[in-house]
């Protein structure tokens, strides 16, 4: 039997070489990627990305996935990587990737709230 692990990938970079074009761009876009508003829900398949350009070069990028096996997880991982890449390709930055961080949900710890949740199932 297999069970299906929900993992969370989180991938950091850093934007280098911007011209004032894409600084403009990444302005205009500013208000759907500000880190202020990141919540756990924004960990998407699709992946979302947040950065503050004015204040600083660097960005994140939240992805949401699954996998059974740890072999799934590395596919996982890469797979967040070729979209984080490709969102930037297509806007033409130039920047540099951080190793991509694997949570597998399955192995984090509980809060408060789901201990007692499970305390009454």
């Amino acid at each position: 039997m297999t069970t299906e692990r929900q993992v969370r990938i989180k991938i950091r970079g850093e934007l280098t070489d911007l011209t004032d074009e894409q600084r403009a761009g990444l302005r205009a876009e500013a208000p759907d990627h500000d880190p202020l508003s990141a919540t756990g829900s924004s960990f998407t398949r699709e992946g979302h990305v947040t950065y503050e350009i004015d204040a600083r070069p660097f960005f994140t990028f939240r992805f949401a996935d699954s996998a059974e096996t740890d072999d799934e997880l590395a596919v996982a991982a890469d797979r967040a990587v070729s979209a984080a890449r490709a969102w930037l390709d297509a806007r033409g930055l130039t920047y540099r990737l951080r190793e991509p961080q694997v949570e597998d949900l399955s192995q984090a710890p509980q809060g408060s709230r789901q201990r007692r949740e499970q305390r009454k199932g």
